[in-house]
């Protein structure tokens, strides 16, 4: 079952459980100090070239400002930890 979050430790703790970092996608932000379309970089064998690895202090200004939610699942349906995640608009 998939929860929903704001709190920055809940998350920061979520992604580093599962080995993830904080990225954006490279051809998105409008200049090197900030943050465009934010990403969980995960490390499926080789980190995925299209994103770069930013500060958590740059990732959650962005996602503050943003006004965004961290969709998430702790477990799949088999019991095993999840690296399902998204980010959808606060409901505020």
């Amino acid at each position: 079952m998939a929860s929903t979050t704001t709190d920055h430790e809940t998350i920061r703790q979520w992604v580093e459980e599962r080995g993830g970092v904080p990225a954006t996608v490279e051809s998105t932000a409008d200049d090197s100090d900030s943050a465009g379309l934010l990403r969980i970089d995960f490390p499926y064998g080789s980190r995925n070239d299209r994103l770069s690895t930013i500060s958590w202090e740059m990732f959650f200004e962005k996602f503050d400002s943003e006004k965004l939610a961290f969709l998430y699942e702790d477990k799949t349906s088999e019991n095993e930890l999840s690296r399902f995640c998204k980010f959808v608009r606060r409901d505020d």
